[in-house]
């Protein structure tokens, strides 16, 4: 699918005291082994989770809180009307808080299913919320990779793109769940963030 606008973001829209009670009430609860979808449901033995590392090294916690949700719906809202999208969804999944602390990272991705899920609907539009600011750690830059040309003419200067704009602690950037991007390796500090799937009916 060829689009204009690979992501749309909003620069510090969220207070910096919502991503502090945000980052405390994550912090509160048990946070678990980030996966992927290949290891999501299933008990891992030394070599899966070994394996799982060499893709994603994270930690997270899931939530469903009504009132985060109340604060970052809008935005989506917004992103897939001002980014042309104008994507059919209805219902977001579970958030994750993502701690990602010294050396972890999350490799090259895309958020998107092969297949519906169980209410025949598929992820349409991913979000991630900034919770701390780029000042407080080093590395974990978010990093997407525009995958929408001729192989023979890939240059990475043509689609491999910082999402800078993110930086700033309460800033929310909003992307097709088709669209590969990465986080990479925090070598300082820990990089808090929320992120969010929004689902609906496959396109037609």
């Amino acid at each position: 699918m060829n689009i204009s606008n690979y992501y749309w973001c909003f620069t510090s829209v969220i207070p910096p005291k919502l991503c502090d009670d945000i980052i405390e009430y994550g912090l509160s609860k048990k946070e678990v082994v980030a996966r992927t979808g290949l290891y999501a449901d299933k008990k891992l033995n030394k070599q899966e989770l070994l394996d799982l590392k060499k893709v994603r090294n994270s930690d997270l916690v899931w939530l469903e809180e009504p009132w985060i949700y109340r604060e970052l719906e809008p935005y989506i809202h917004m992103a897939n009307k001002n980014a042309g999208w104008n994507f059919q969804w209805d219902n977001s999944e579970s958030m994750q808080f993502t701690k990602y602390k010294l050396n972890q990272y999350y490799d090259w991705h895309c958020d998107s299913w092969d297949k519906p899920d169980e209410n025949n609907k598929i992820r349409k539009l991913s979000m991630t919320c900034q919770l701390t600011d780029g000042s407080e750690y080093q590395g974990g830059e978010l990093e997407f990779d525009f995958r929408n040309y001729n192989p023979n003419m890939r240059e990475e200067t043509r689609h491999l793109k910082k999402a800078k704009e993110i930086l700033p602690k309460g800033s929310i950037i909003v992307f097709p769940s088709f669209v590969w991007h990465r986080v990479k390796p925090v070598t300082k500090g820990i990089r808090y963030s929320l992120v969010m799937w929004n689902v609906g009916y496959p396109f037609k």
